[in-house]
């Protein structure tokens, strides 16, 4: 049976970025977008369970065998992984993602110009949104690195869990990880008023507290980075709201368009090398998206995006046509991606 140093080297080897074992199958690597096949043999239930429970402590397995799901952060020499070991159809398995050692830049990216600038605002909230795997913690990371090079502020970060670890540069960075430093997102950014930040980072707005909380920041004074799952950014503002009561939507809109000052909006998509580039557009809320939060539904703020190149806005039309005119993806890639922005 391939043991867990083998398995880690080898994905790592091949570039993936996730490790899939589930009984049933081979075991899979994710490699540019797609999942691959790296063993002849698909793994019977018996060794699916033995590579995952290779994973965890005898302490964190018999954690496992009670709650029947178990999440970590393993670190070793070569690197740092997030792992989750489930049970699928009565059969234990796990996946297993690969993390880069330090954070990634603006640069290396190839984001736009205004994310840079997005990132040195000194108070409001940045969201970054995306649906699953289409590396929002990437680019926010990227973000918080920008600002501790470049700035003397102090960061708290609350995540679950800490996928990115920070040195500290020009900067201050204090990571929290939910589970470990602190209950719930909710407390850590409670507590996180109270250290005296310039830039709070939140992993995930989950609940309405902690949304409410976030934009109550943001509008005094502190500068606020979050992601938020949505597959659309025509859908923002009803997921936002779709958190709260009824009798507190009026609210919530208000607090967003005052505190509210980008959203960046990505997907990862695969190129004709077999990687991975992100595509994205760029919100700068201006006084006509303010009065779209208030008053409206998401699907306008499309129109403001269309109209403010002047700003440094970015449609998702022009970010994808810049990859394919520079020869990274193909045209059948291009029209797949566009087909959702119509």
């Amino acid at each position: 049976m391939i043991s867990r140093k083998q398995l880690l080297e080898h994905a790592k080897a091949q570039q993936a970025t996730d490790i899939h074992i589930c009984a049933g199958a081979p075991v899979l690597f994710r490699v540019g977008g797609k999942l691959v096949p790296i063993t002849k043999e698909k793994l019977t239930a018996e060794q699916s369970r033995d590579i995952s429970l290779e994973l965890l402590t005898e302490e964190q397995q018999a954690e496992f065998q009670k709650n029947l799901d178990f999440d970590l952060m393993l670190a070793d020499g070569a690197g740092r992984y997030r792992i989750n070991v489930g049970y699928f159809n009565g059969a234990v398995g796990s996946t297993i993602r690969i993390l880069p050692n330090r954070p990634r830049t603006i640069r290396e990216l190839s984001l736009p110009d205004i994310v840079k600038d997005l990132a040195g605002r000194t108070k409001g909230l940045v969201l970054i949104t995306g649906s699953t795997s289409q590396g929002k913690t990437t680019t926010m990371t990227a973000m918080i690195n920008e600002i501790n090079t470049t700035s003397e502020k102090h960061v708290v970060t609350i995540e679950d869990p800490i996928e990115y670890v920070h040195t500290n540069k020009a900067g201050v960075v204090r990571q929290r990880e939910v589970g470990r430093d602190t209950k719930s997102f909710y407390t850590g950014l409670r507590a996180a008023l109270r250290q005296d930040p310039d830039v709070i980072a939140i992993g995930e707005m989950r609940d309405y507290e902690t949304i409410k909380i976030a934009l109550a920041a943001a509008e005094t004074g502190v500068m606020v980075l979050s992601t938020l799952h949505v597959i659309s950014l025509d859908k923002i503002i009803e997921r936002l709201l779709s958190y709260a009561p009824a009798t507190d939507e009026g609210q919530l809109r208000f607090l967003l368009a005052e505190s509210l000052q980008g959203i960046i909006h990505q997907e990862l998509i695969p190129t004709v090398k077999g990687e991975q580039r992100v595509a994205c557009e760029v919100l700068v809320v201006t006084s006509a998206a303010k009065n779209i939060i208030r008053r409206k539904g998401g699907f306008f703020l499309r129109s403001v995006i269309e109209t403010g190149k002047k700003h440094g806005m970015v449609t998702m039309t022009e970010s994808v046509s810049a990859l394919l005119d520079a020869g990274t993806i193909n045209e059948g890639v291009a029209k797949s991606v566009l087909s959702n922005y119509k």
